[in-house]
C-alpha cells in the first residue's frame, strides 16, 4: 500500500536526522569547570629596621652655645655712656645702685658716674647681670669702697648713724611707726629722705626692737649733726 511506504520512508528520514544532530563536547565542559588562574599577590615590603647605629644612640642632643663678649672697663665713665657701651657689645641685663649707700635712684643716668662695676672687665656670658656702683657727677667715689646699705633689722636696733633716712626706713620692719625730725634747729620738713643723714635714733643702736615707734634725728648730707 502507498500509505505504508510513506510511513517507512518518514521513519528512515527521522533516524538519519537524529544520527547527524549535535553531540555534547565533553572536553569543553571539563575545561570550563577548572578554576581560573589568578595573578600572584605581590609580597609586602619588609618593615624598616628601628635599630639605630651605636653613634646615633650615644650622640647627645646639640645645645646652642652661650654667647660671650668682652666687657670693657667702665669705671670713671658717665653712667649713660657705660650703659650704651655695654649694650653695644651685647650686654643688656644692666642695673645700677648708689655707691654711697644712700639708696638713691639713678633717674637721670647722665647725672651719675661709675665708681665700680660687677663683674670686673673681661669676657663674660652676655646674659650676665652688669651692676654699676655710681655717685652723682659732683660727688667723689668712696675711697674705702662702697658704703653698703644696712641689712634688715631684726630684734635689735641697727646703727643707722651716717646712713640715709631712706635706707634706715627700708631696713626697719614695714609695720614700724617712724618719725623723722630735723635736728639742725631749722625745723625743716624731711621730704626727700635719701638727701638726709641719720644723726640719732630712739631706741638707740643695740636696743631691743619689739614693735615700739622709732624716732630718727637727721640733717641734710653735708651738714653737721
Amino acid at each position: 500500500m502507498r500509505t505504508t511506504r510513506t510511513s517507512a520512508a518518514a521513519a528512515l528520514l527521522l533516524a538519519a536526522l537524529t544520527a547527524c544532530g549535535p553531540t555534547t563536547d565533553t572536553d569543553t565542559d571539563a575545561k570550563s569547570t577548572d578554576p581560573i588562574p589568578t595573578a600572584p599577590t605581590p609580597a609586602a615590603p619588609a618593615p624598616k629596621s628601628s635599630a639605630v647605629s651605636d653613634d646615633e644612640a650615644t650622640q647627645e642632643p646639640s645645645t646652642a652655645a652661650k654667647t660671650t663678649a668682652k666687657l670693657p672697663e667702665m669705671v670713671g665713665k658717665g653712667l649713660q655712656s657705660a650703659q650704651d657701651e655695654a649694650q653695644a657689645v651685647g650686654f643688656y641685663h644692666l642695673t645700677s645702685h648708689d655707691a654711697l649707700g644712700r639708696g638713691r635712684n639713678q633717674i637721670l643716668d647722665r647725672s651719675w658716674k661709675v665708681c665700680s662695676q660687677t663683674p670686673t672687665p673681661g669676657t663674660h656670658s652676655t646674659d650676665t647681670k652688669i651692676d654699676f656702683g655710681t655717685v652723682k657727677l659732683e660727688e667723689t667715689c668712696p675711697a674705702g669702697g662702697e658704703q653698703g646699705e644696712p641689712e634688715k633689722a631684726g630684734s635689735t636696733m641697727p646703727n643707722f648713724v651716717g646712713k640715709s633716712v631712706k635706707v634706715a626706713r627700708q631696713a626697719l620692719d614695714a609695720s614700724t611707726s617712724i618719725t623723722v625730725d630735723d635736728v639742725s634747729g631749722q625745723d625743716r620738713m624731711v621730704l626727700l629722705e635719701s638727701n638726709w643723714q641719720v644723726c640719732s635714733t630712739d631706741p638707740a643702736a643695740g636696743a631691743k626692737l619689739d614693735g615700739q615707734p622709732v624716732t630718727i634725728g637727721a640733717v641734710k648730707f653735708g651738714e653737721s649733726c
